[in-house]
């Protein structure tokens, strides 16, 4: 077998990449390992081109590891350079090598070089275990909210990505230049430019978002989903303070069996959401936020309360 190198990817490896990630991981109609979503993620992001660094075994890729360049606001003043580890995979033929690791520790070193604050990502529990061991800690679980809804509701097809306009006829297109400035943080929250919300909501190659206004200038940003064959309206966010009545809207706009989404304890859009009825399930856990500090910030990043997060944040279809 041959040896492995570890070195950045160049645009050549690309298909190797995406053949090991489908290898590895799999993928469904909403995710489609093609180029278009690997560019999106990874070269179109508007923070920048992302950190990627392949394992290679005499030109085939035994492994990638790939990590978004992303940026949070803190509360006071200040932004934390971050990356985010996704596409991480080392391709079936090459498990049980160290893969994993050697990817992870050389782009660390390069991040520590390049002066990034904080890596943060939501790992599953068989790789959890892997970061854990690397310094990684857990800040907390990510539950849910959820607001039923009851009448007709259109049935995901299995081979077919869901699509808003069947899922919430009444979605509107995504109004980015309408939009005012965004709040100030309560905790570690992504600034939402202009930039950043064309890229988010509308040069998604596969995900299908919609808006529903609440106003000129306010409303909720909506996704198509499905989970275990029920149709789902996914409160991707909220957006210019609007009130509690966009969730109603939000309902009687759409066909689907519920509406689901996640906000941070302290973030208003979180009371918005529940008073509008979308309520905590218990117990009920979706994603485990995972961090790891590479310099000093002014706050507990190991402590969810210093997070200002929405589902957009978290999800990055």
């Amino acid at each position: 077998m041959s040896e492995l190198a570890i070195r950045p990817a160049e645009d050549g490896d690309i298909p190797g990449i995406l053949d090991t990630l489908r290898a590895a991981l799999g993928e469904t109609p909403l995710l489609r390992r093609t180029r278009e979503l690997w560019a999106w993620k990874h070269t179109l992001n508007p923070f920048g081109k992302s950190l990627v660094y392949v394992a290679d075994a005499g030109g085939r890729i035994a492994g990638v590891r790939a990590m978004m360049r992303w940026q949070l606001l803190i509360p006071g003043g200040g932004l934390a350079s971050c990356l985010r580890p996704v596409d991480t995979a080392t391709h079936p033929e090459f498990e049980r090598q160290g893969v994993f690791r050697r990817l992870t520790t050389t782009v660390l070193d390069v991040a520590r070089a390049e002066g990034v604050h904080l890596v943060f990502n939501t790992p599953n529990d068989k790789s959890a275990q892997g970061y854990v061991s690397m310094g990684w800690r857990e800040v907390g679980p990510i539950g849910v909210l959820v607001r039923p809804r009851f009448g007709w509701a259109v049935k995901p097809e299995p081979d077919r990505p869901p699509n808003i306009g069947t899922w919430a006829p009444g979605a509107q297109p995504f109004p980015v230049e309408m939009l005012p400035a965004d709040r100030p943080p309560r905790g570690l929250r992504t600034p939402r430019s202009t930039e950043y919300l064309t890229w988010r909501f509308r040069s998604h190659p596969t995900a299908s978002y919609g808006w529903i206004p609440a106003n000129s200038r306010a409303g909720l940003v909506a996704r198509a989903g499905a989970r275990s064959g029920r149709s789902e309206l996914v409160v991707s966010d909220l957006l210019g303070s609007p009130t509690a009545r966009v969730i109603g809207s939000a309902a009687r706009a759409s066909r689907v069996r519920y509406l689901a989404g996640w906000f941070s304890v302290r973030a208003p859009e979180r009371s918005i959401a529940v008073r509008g009825g979308m309520l905590p399930i218990p117990g009920a856990t979706t994603l485990r936020l995972h961090a790891l500090p590479l310099s000093d910030l002014p706050l507990d990043v190991h402590d969810l309360g210093s997070w200002d997060l929405s589902t957009s944040d978290l999800e990055l279809l």
